[in-house]
């Protein structure tokens, strides 16, 4: 019988042939290493992170107020004074744009924050409790789909004003809907768990099961979600600004600037390129961090 004492070892101790030299890691860790050799996906969480900067200090840095008017410098260009121009009221375009890149941003971030929370919970009830509840939490959400987006955030403008608040409610009053339907179809798989069979018979409330148990499982397709529900929400809001259907002057926002610039786009092209320009960096960073963040953390690419 060959046994480990009929071996010699070349080159290497008794300790040495015994480790292990690749060293174990998380999901998570193997999902930022994998992060981090795509470049594009970093470059994309650098410009995310200038743009972060940008808003919190950009509206400052010039020492202009971006309210107050001063017609007596109204429609400038770009200059050594005024970095990307006057508007028509003669406010610095500079500030304003990265004060409306804030608005754009902050108004994305709490959109997705509500769809995805309303979104999990929505759909983890469902998928938990199944059987009647299922079905009419589940038709709920097909009536809710059947109606035309648009109008809705129309008539809840309407009814609601050009606020705030109002396009926070107008952009998430059925975007949860395809959250809580990708949230179901994965807990109905979660579900057959034997984890899951363990805090059932020890008697654990379903909201500690869909916070303790689901949630984290699920942590890698809602943080994907996040990631493409941003810049579709800052699409969206700057499109319906621009329309007039959204947030609109004295409020400011990219969809607010560039409506404001279109007015005067023949004459002063400045004042409607700089905001798309800004608009397009950030959609496009967002995107591409997303693509980044599918290929890290889908587990079939793991090695």
């Amino acid at each position: 019988m060959l046994t480990a004492d009929k071996f010699k070892r070349v080159g290497y101790t008794k300790e040495e042939a015994e480790r292990i030299d690749r060293p174990t890691i998380s999901y998570w860790q193997d999902a930022w290493r994998r992060l981090k050799k795509n470049p594009v996906a970093m470059a994309s969480l650098v410009v995310l992170g200038l743009i972060l900067i940008m808003v919190i200090v950009g509206p400052y840095i010039r020492g202009y107020d971006f309210v107050s008017k001063n017609v007596k410098e109204k429609n400038q260009g770009m200059s050594a004074k005024y970095w990307f121009g006057t508007d028509y009221l003669g406010r610095d375009l500079f500030s304003r744009v990265w004060m409306g890149a804030r608005a754009s941003i902050i108004i994305a971030l709490v959109a997705t924050a509500l769809k995805l929370i309303v979104g999990t919970l929505y759909g983890a009830a469902m998928a938990h409790f199944g059987g009647w509840i299922d079905d009419v939490m589940m038709r709920i959400i097909e009536v809710i789909n059947s109606l035309p987006s648009l109008l809705i955030t129309i008539l809840i403008m309407m009814v609601l004003g050009n606020n705030l608040f109002a396009l926070l409610v107008a952009l998430s009053i059925t975007a949860w809907c395809s959250t809580a339907r990708q949230v179901r179809g994965m807990i109905k798989q979660l579900k057959e768990s034997e984890y899951v069979y363990a805090a059932e018979v020890l008697g654990a409330k379903p909201s500690r099961i869909i916070l303790k148990h689901y949630v984290p499982n699920m942590l890698g397709i809602l943080i994907l979600n996040m990631s493409t529900s941003i810049p579709a929400f800052i699409f969206t809001e700057a499109g319906l600004s621009f329309l007039g259907i959204g947030l609109t002057a004295p409020e400011i926002s990219l969809g607010v600037l560039i409506s404001q610039g279109q007015q005067t786009l023949d004459f002063y092209p400045t004042q409607l390129i700089w905001p798309c320009v800004i608009l397009c960096v950030i959609v496009m960073a967002f995107n591409l961090l997303g693509d980044g963040l599918r290929d890290a953390l889908d587990p079939r690419l793991r090695q």
